[in-house]
């Protein structure tokens, strides 16, 4: 990435969020900065002048000149701190209350208009990659709130792929005993994906938390028309708990419902319980099981189906 491709996302996105406000009535009659003040005050229980001027990084004097303007029209009310005596706390009025609920409403309004262009397959990709920027650049909201950031869904970036292999391959033989073959199984399934897939049907998802892939998951076509086949679910063992794959199956089910598939299947082993339950706790239904003798192993072979078009209903 250089610098100027920062300048044109940069471009492009301030063109875009002007585009929201057409007709230019969306913060009328405050200017942004304004709304932006309104909004903090509003979803503050507790704040006072100098938090609003950290938060917002504005200038005191800029900031000072709001506050006054907002007093003399009822919108706010300015009293001592009770977190510390020399600062002022800052709250809403009734009045202005009713004016951050109507800013805010009207750009739910125009944010709305916006996403109904977006194809419901992409906006899953839209909303990682939204909060990616926000995680990656450092923005303190975009995590937990639990010291450690937030586990962020992304797409695979050079050398993920590699990793999907590697990670399934010492997993299942550390956990369940598997040999070579499974890993044969699972560089064939990401080499065939790597070499020829359709990007707006198929898809592979990481689960990444402060820069560490901690798990994946892919969804790509079935043989069968209409049907998408989830596979190759992993979750490192130290992030199991978080409800990561949750997450990762709830993205495979909204990308393969948002593009038009029918059905979802996959294909997994009696041994593997704790992803059954998973799948079961999603709506996927048993249709066959089998035995076979397979990665060293005697193992039960079960295929899984969930009907796409039922779920959503």
């Amino acid at each position: 990435m250089t610098v100027q491709d920062v300048r044109a996302f940069n471009r492009f996105y301030t063109n875009l969020i002007g585009a929201l406000d057409y007709g230019r009535h969306l913060y009328a009659p405050y200017t942004l900065t304004e709304a932006r003040v309104l909004y903090e005050l509003a979803h503050s229980a507790d704040t006072d002048a100098a938090d609003l001027r950290a938060d917002l990084a504005l200038d005191a004097g800029y900031l000072s000149r709001i506050l006054n303007r907002f007093e003399e029209a009822g919108l706010i009310e300015r009293a001592p701190s009770a977190k510390d005596p020399r600062r002022r706390r800052v709250s809403l009025t009734a009045g202005g209350r009713s004016a951050a609920e109507l800013l805010d409403e009207r750009a739910r309004d125009s944010v709305g208009t916006l996403l109904g262009r977006v194809d419901p397959g992409a906006r899953p990709r839209l909303a990682e990659a939204m909060h990616t920027i926000r995680t990656i650049l450092g923005d303190p909201r975009a995590d937990g709130g639990d010291g450690r950031g937030e586990v962020v869904l992304r797409d695979p970036r050079p050398g993920d792929l590699g990793w999907i292999v590697q990670r399934n391959a010492a997993l299942y033989a550390a956990e369940y005993g598997w040999n070579t073959d499974y890993e044969g199984l699972v560089a064939r399934i990401v080499a065939d994906y790597a070499e020829d897939h359709d990007p707006h049907l198929e898809r592979v998802w990481i689960a990444e938390r402060a820069g560490r892939p901690l798990g994946c998951v892919m969804c790509v076509r079935d043989d069968a028309p209409g049907t998408a086949r989830l596979r190759l679910l992993l979750v490192e063992p130290e992030a199991r708990g978080l409800g990561i794959g949750d997450r990762l199956v709830t993205a495979v089910i909204d990308f393969a419902r948002g593009v038009g598939y029918r059905d979802l299947v996959l294909w997994t082993n009696d041994v593997l319980s704790a992803a059954r339950r998973l799948y079961r706790r999603h709506g996927f239904v048993l249709s066959a099981e089998r035995p076979h003798r397979s990665f060293g192993r005697d193992l039960v072979g079960q295929d899984w189906r969930l009907d796409l078009h039922a779920a959503a209903e």
